[in-house]
């Protein structure tokens, strides 16, 4: 028997997904860096293997707030290991490892002016 705010399935595959955890680049960036590195890594994400389509709905959770994020995961079948989406799974047992950069922003962003 689970807390009443947990969301895990009786399969155990699914958590709630939380806001990541604060971080820090190794140097200060720009807003227009991170959103570089962030098309970067989508653009080159599916080579590593998995399938495409759980690439797409992780890149619109990551992109979402919490709730629907917590829908998409959860209506595409991802298997959330840690809740900040850092490593996930698919269906067929592919891992998924996010960057902490294209999940939430470092406390060194440069605000553009």
């Amino acid at each position: 028997m689970g807390c009443a705010g947990s969301r895990e399935k009786v399969d155990g595959t699914s958590k709630k997904i939380q806001k990541p955890k604060a971080w820090k680049h190794s140097e200060a960036i720009t807003r227009a860096q991170l959103m570089q590195m962030r098309e970067e890594f989508w653009d080159t994400a599916p080579h590593y293997g998995g399938r495409k389509e759980i690439w797409d709905a992780l890149r619109a959770a990551a992109e979402a707030d919490l709730n629907l994020a917590q829908a998409i995961v959860d209506s595409a079948g991802v298997i959330v290991q840690n809740p900040d989406l850092t490593i996930c799974y698919d269906e067929r047992g592919a891992k998924y490892e996010l960057p902490k950069y294209v999940l939430s922003e470092p406390t060194n962003l440069i605000r553009d002016s």
